[in-house]
């Protein structure tokens, strides 16, 4: 089963400013989670549109109550796909994110879509969207709830609005070749 989560933010702060600071985002001292970033593809379209795809390196501790049941020589960094878009003619930034690994304990897919606010340019939108599955029996309930709980938490401190509603159908390739929408399975 899988599980949605969305919600909406007002950044107060320009799109330029907001896609000139996703680029800078990592070595960050307040992120010392992020272990890496590599560059794996960069290309501009012949409708000058970039396209990214970075591999990211991650670590970060464990629920204590995962701590219990799984080994302490389990590996404790996951490696995660970022593919993004920008397209500067309709001022939009869009990221898909996927981890490689651990997929058969978790597996996390997330789209952020920044877009310019058509009434108040001086801010930007941000539309975030995650997809949480666990295939290990009795271990997607606690992570569902986890993260629905840090969800509620985050959406009551911004007043952000949420909807839920399932994801769409299997997704298609991941080449950049082609439209970069990703469509989603329910499972």
């Amino acid at each position: 089963m899988v599980k949605y989560f969305s919600n909406d933010v007002d950044i107060r702060t320009t799109w330029d400013h907001v896609v000139s600071a996703f680029w800078q985002r990592y070595p960050n001292p307040f992120s010392t989670h992020v272990l890496t970033e590599d560059v794996v593809l960069r290309e501009v379209t012949a409708d000058q549109r970039l396209l990214s795809r970075r591999l990211l390196t991650k670590t970060n501790r464990m629920p204590r109550w995962a701590e219990f049941l799984f080994p302490s020589n389990l590996s404790r960094s996951v490696y995660i796909v970022e593919d993004s878009v920008v397209d500067p003619v309709t001022k939009s930034l869009t990221t898909y994110t996927w981890n490689l690994n651990h997929t058969t304990l978790m597996t996390v897919e997330e789209r952020c879509v920044f877009q310019e606010s058509e009434d108040r340019p001086a801010f930007t939108l941000l539309r975030r969207e995650a997809w949480i599955s666990s295939g290990v029996y009795g271990f997607s309930r606690p992570i569902q709830v986890q993260h629905r709980c840090s969800t509620d938490q985050h959406n009551r401190k911004y007043h952000s609005p949420r909807a839920y509603f399932p994801p769409q159908q299997a997704r298609h390739s991941l080449s950049l070749s082609h439209t970069r929408e990703r469509v989603y399975r329910v499972e």
